[in-house]
């Protein structure tokens, strides 16, 4: 794949899981390149930019099956979002349960990209490689993102219906 192509299979097959931009995936193809554990070839094409498609050599392959045993330490959490709420305080109840029921609504949308774009994605990738392992291993990674977003809607919305109910807000020159 080239590294347009690794941006587009990670938008449709682990985006619910692990984000991924274009300058750093082709900073890390250089990388491996450099290791050795893949090859880059140039491919001419007419009227366009030549190509340059990466393939995986031996050794890329044993050090991936190396990673792949290596457990990953947990990685620290930035909720921006969340950031909004820890200072609501001057907001009104309804302002900040409108801060759930937002976020709810983004939720949403992506819950229904999963549900049939990265859906549809496993089951053709599946289809095309004919693993029925790997397709089984996809779709564990979907699930969580699916169930992630589900408790996360649930909650929103127990959160909404609990910021509905907070103290009131202080009058102006008075703490709470």
């Amino acid at each position: 794949m080239t590294g347009y192509d690794l941006k587009k299979f990670f938008d449709l097959s682990v985006a619910h899981f692990y984000s991924a931009t274009q300058s750093p995936i082709y900073k890390t193809l250089g990388e491996l390149e450099k290791e050795g554990w893949v090859d880059a070839k140039i491919i001419p094409q007419d009227g366009k930019p030549n190509r340059k498609e990466y393939h995986l050599t031996a050794p890329g392959r044993e050090e991936l099956r190396r990673w792949l045993t290596i457990p990953i330490p947990l990685e620290p959490v930035r909720e921006g979002w969340l950031i909004q709420v820890f200072f609501a305080h001057e907001m009104s109840n309804e302002e900040i349960a409108a801060v759930f029921e937002k976020r709810s609504a983004q939720i949403e949308q992506l819950l229904t990209v999963y549900q049939t774009q990265a859906q549809a994605a496993i089951n053709q990738n599946a289809e095309r490689i004919g693993v029925e392992r790997a397709k089984d291993l996809w779709q564990i990674t979907l699930d969580y993102g699916i169930e992630r977003f589900n408790f996360e809607l649930e909650w929103n919305k127990k959160m909404a219906e609990r910021a509905r109910r907070l103290p009131p807000l202080a009058q102006p020159g008075t703490r709470d």
